[in-house]
């Protein structure tokens, strides 16, 4: 009996020192992951509707700001073109940081010192600024009416569209081959629930953030990757067998920068800035150097919609 206590108990210090045989289990094929339906809207309007500029340039959340000394802004790390980290430089750079450091200018003078960057999900998006952890999300965040319930936006400053990116050899070639393929999206998007009412027996899978879509990917866990143009075009820079379906958007996709539904001065600080961005031509040029190379069309700033 002793030497049996004995051997156990070696045995168990063994494994816990990283020594023991591990035991390789059966492969399980994971179940598709529920995707729950976004909530009716009951907003009638525009939901790309915001408050119109009213050169508000010290309301309370600017003041509690500028005392702060910095802006806290929610972004992408690995949005190529929108917001990713660039391997030389460490930095992280994109359409959607221009958009930042525009709102850090107009706030504190320069954007240089002001900014802190916080790298989410798009599950987090809403949380963190209803928890007031974040002042902005500029994080290519689509406006609708169900999501005005939970926070506020600026106005529309980029129209985008859900696209679907899948292997060149793949053999599907439209939404409609999608039925029985795995189709991944990160968790907390609308990318899912737009694919199923047009491919009903789509298969959802689900990642963390499009990164780990496309891990899934090339790892032959996921057919199809599906979201925003702007944001499979960045993929498809990184995986030469993957290409983005050509034809028409899916979908709409207005983006807005996402703030807490009480900062109504911050909104209006923000939709000032987007109104100068028009002005002086800055929108253009940071469209045309991250997005026109690859989405390889001209855009225009959308027109803001007011009336809130």
């Amino acid at each position: 009996m002793r030497r049996l206590v004995l051997a156990v108990a070696t045995f168990a210090l063994l494994a816990g020192c990283g020594y023991s045989d591990t035991e390789v289990p059966a492969a399980v094929t994971p179940e598709p992951a529920k995707v729950t339906p976004a909530p009716p809207c009951d907003d009638t309007g525009d939901p790309t509707r915001s408050y119109a500029p009213a050169g508000v340039t010290n309301g309370p959340t600017i003041a509690e700001i500028r005392e702060r000394g910095f802006l806290r802004a929610g972004v992408s790390a690995d949005s190529y073109l929108l917001g990713s980290r660039n391997p030389f430089t460490g930095q992280i750079e994109g359409f959607d940081i221009d958009m930042v450091n525009a709102i850090a200018a107009a706030i504190f003078g320069t954007a240089q010192g002001h900014v802190q960057l916080r790298v989410i999900s798009a599950a987090d998006r809403i949380p963190l600024l209803q928890s007031s952890e974040l002042d902005i999300v500029a994080r290519n965040m689509t406006i609708n009416c169900s999501r005005w319930k939970d926070i506020a936006f600026s106005a529309e400053y980029f129209r985008s569209g859900q696209k679907v990116l899948v292997a060149q050899d793949s053999g599907i070639r439209s939404v409609a081959d999608l039925s029985g393929k795995r189709v991944c999206a990160p968790s907390g998007t609308t990318s899912l629930d737009n694919i199923q009412q047009i491919a009903p027996d789509a298969i959802p899978v689900t990642a963390g953030n499009h990164t780990g879509c496309l891990l899934k990917f090339q790892n032959g866990e996921a057919d199809a990757i599906t979201g925003d143009d702007t944001v499979l075009a960045g993929l498809a820079a990184q995986d030469p067998y993957a290409e983005v379906l050509t034809g028409e958007a899916l979908t709409d996709e207005p983006y807005g920068i996402g703030v807490n539904e009480d900062d109504v001065d911050l909104v209006q600080l923000i939709n000032g800035v987007l109104e100068d961005m028009r002005a002086d031509g800055s929108w253009q040029a940071s469209y045309k150097k991250w997005l026109q190379p690859s989405l390889k069309a001209p855009a225009t700033q959308p027109q803001p919609v007011y009336g809130r």
